[in-house]
Order: C-alpha cells, then sequence, then structure tokens
C-alpha cells in the first residue's frame, strides 16, 4: 500500500488549473479585467515604494510600515497575476509540480507576512494617538525593524509549515485544481491522502495568525476610538480618525476576504475564486489609492516629483 501511495504521489508531476467556470469568450473579458488590475497593482505600489523612499519627510514608522506593505501586496500578486493570465491563452493550463509548491509557499508567505505587519501599523497608530509625546522613542527605528522581521518570520515558519504538510499528500484523485492558483484548499479536494493533519495544521495556524492579528487591531482601535472621542475640537477628531480610516479599509477587505476563504466552510468553489480575488489582486490594487488620496503627506510628496519632472 505505501508503494502505491508513493508512485501515485510520484505521478501528479504537474497539476492542470481549471480556473474559472466560464464560457469562452468571457476568457478574454477576464484576461483583460486581469490585465488592467494587475497593471495597477505594479503601478500604485512600485509608484508608492518610490516616494516613500526618495521623499525625507516620509522617514517615519508609519511609511516604513507602509512602505513595506506596498513590497509585500506587489509580490505576492505578481506570484498569482501572470500564471492566472497566462492560462486564459492556454489549452493545457498545466502547472508543474516544483511551480505548484513555489506558488503556494510564495503566496502563504506573503499573506502571512500582511497580517501580522497590518497587526504592527495597529500598534503604530495606537502609539501615535493615545500617547503622541512617547511616539518617537517607543516607535524607534529598532523596534519597527523587529515587527517587520518578525512578520516575515512568522510568514516563513507558517508558509514552511503548510507547504510541506500540503505536498507530502497524494494527489492520485485528479490532476485538476478548481482554481486559479495552486491554493491548499483546492488541492486536498483531489488528494486521496488522509487530510486528519492537514486540517490540525491549517486550523492551527488560522488560530495562531488570524485571531491575535485580529485581537491587536481590535483592540488598539478600541483605545484609539476611545482616546479621539476626549479630543475636543472637531478638526483634531477629524484628523486622528483620517489617520486610521485607511487602515481600516484594508483591514476590512483583506480579513472578510480571508476568513470567508479559510475559516467558513468550502462549499462553494465559485465563491471561493471570487474571494481569493480580493486579497490577490483587488486589496493589492486599493492598498496605494487608498493610503495616497486620503494621506496630505503622500499626495504633497506626489506633487513635489511631479512638479520637479515638470520643471526638468
Amino acid at each position: 500500500m505505501g508503494d502505491r501511495e508513493t508512485s501515485n504521489h510520484s505521478e501528479a508531476t504537474d497539476f492542470i488549473l481549471v480556473g474559472f467556470r466560464v464560457r469562452l469568450e468571457l476568457h478574454i473579458l477576464l484576461f483583460l479585467l486581469f490585465l488592467l488590475v494587475y497593471a495597477m497593482v505594479l503601478l500604485g505600489n512600485v509608484g508608492m515604494m518610490a516616494i516613500i523612499m526618495t521623499d525625507p519627510h516620509l522617514n517615519t514608522p508609519m511609511y516604513f510600515f507602509l512602505g513595506n506593505l506596498s513590497f509585500i501586496d506587489l509580490f505576492y500578486s505578481s506570484v498569482i497575476a501572470p500564471k492566472a493570465m497566462i492560462n486564459f491563452w492556454s489549452e493545457s493550463k498545466s502547472i508543474s509540480f516544483a511551480g505548484c509548491v513555489t506558488q503556494l509557499f510564495l503566496f502563504a508567505l506573503f499573506i502571512v507576512t500582511e497580517a501580522f505587519l497590518l497587526a504592527a501599523m495597529a500598534y503604530d497608530r495606537f502609539i501615535a494617538i493615545c500617547n503622541p509625546l512617547l511616539y518617537s522613542v517607543q516607535m524607534s527605528t529598532r523596534l519597527c525593524s523587529q515587527l517587520v522581521a518578525g512578520s516575515y518570520f512568522c510568514g516563513c515558519i507558517s508558509s514552511v509549515l503548510l507547504t510541506s504538510v500540503t505536498f507530502t499528500l497524494s494527489f492520485c484523485a485528479s490532476r485538476a485544481i478548481d482554481h486559479f492558483y495552486c491554493d491548499y484548499r483546492p488541492l486536498q479536494r483531489i488528494s486521496c491522502s488522509d487530510l486528519y493533519i492537514l486540517k490540525i495544521v491549517s486550523f492551527f495556524l488560522c488560530s495562531i495568525i488570524i485571531l491575535p492579528t485580529i485581537i491587536v487591531i481590535i483592540v488598539s482601535y478600541m483605545y484609539i476610538v476611545s482616546t479621539v472621542l476626549k479630543i475636543r475640537s472637531t478638526e483634531g477628531r477629524k484628523k486622528a480618525f483620517s489617520t486610521c480610516s485607511s487602515h481600516l479599509g484594508v483591514v476590512s477587505v483583506l480579513y472578510g476576504a480571508v476568513i470567508f476563504m479559510y475559516v467558513i466552510p468550502d462549499r462553494f468553489p465559485e465563491l471561493s475564486k471570487v474571494a481569493s480575488l480580493c486579497y490577490t489582486l483587488v486589496t493589492p490594487m486599493l492598498n496605494p489609492l487608498i493610503y495616497s488620496l486620503r494621506n496630505k503627506d503622500v499626495k504633497e510628496a506626489l506633487r513635489k516629483i511631479l512638479e520637479k519632472k515638470i520643471f526638468l
């Protein structure tokens, strides 16, 4: 029996990404939609990183985190979008076993890192609003670097665990993954192995990733709201809330889609694909827009860059 499982596992040299179950004519429309959104992801996030790195006035903890957020959004959308767009024109829609492993590993790495980074950004806003006089002392360069490094470390450990457990399964039921990228839930549907260990590991990872980060975000904003309501001036309240509304918008979109995808039982594959679009492409596209359109410092830095280019 063990030899049979080993041979079945070794035969899975490549997979087929089924993608969206729509008519062939709609593939062109979906390709153009993916292309447009991915182009906006590239333009927005590269632009945001360039603005933050070139403007000395944005050399603060908030923009340090925001620059890393743009970097993460850029890369994990790049792990998914190019292959998905190629498959719209491909008849085989295949992805190699190694390519599937790499895609799942990198995607899990960046999405988990983003979850912890958003929690760090909530803590940063908490210190900025609730303890403004101690902000520069508490949010030191060393602490900011440690928070970002810790986010990547947690992402890497989680990704190694999830990827290694997922690809120890035997995929003898089918080679067709009912998704537009390699994810562990569609992969477990085509496995003929016992899924007990994978389900335990995935539940454990969801528990230590989603719950702690949501708790940090909720507690931080409870203190922020309590502090803001004590501000007497309307202008002061408006300014304080404006610095947090962008972050809250990003958190709501990302966590809403992730909870739907990984916490709610996997009964609706097509809806899962739509939810996946929210955090693989829509959120990376919206993040630079949300933070730039609602942020005076970023708009001012962008204005200076444009004026300099026009002058030159």
